[in-house]
């Protein structure tokens, strides 16, 4: 089984394109340099407002995700957070895909 992390945001649409940015800069580079993250995609619903994000991230397991906070691309995108409201984060176990 896979661990899976569901984090939410609100961006303001002035905020969107910054955001998205540095949020794809961190998928990136945890899909390059993180050989336990599995997958990291970035929904974007523009029908509510603010604008709904929400990211799609799997690790192999809990210990990678821990990982995956120390790292210098996550800390790269904490700082673009003052761009949005974070919202709630579900943390779940993958049984199949």
């Amino acid at each position: 089984m896979s661990y899976v992390v569901l984090p939410s945001f609100e961006v303001e649409e002035g905020n969107l394109d910054a955001f998205l940015t540095a949020a794809q800069a961190d998928a990136f580079a945890s899909l390059a340099d993180e050989p336990n993250c599995l997958q990291f995609d970035i929904a974007v619903d523009r029908t509510s407002s603010p604008v709904r994000v929400i990211f799609y991230e799997v690790y192999t397991d809990r210990a990678a995700f821990d990982r995956h906070l120390e790292t210098p691309h996550l800390a790269a995108f904490r700082d673009s957070l003052h761009l949005c409201t974070e919202g709630p984060v579900q943390f779940l176990k993958r049984v199949a895909s």
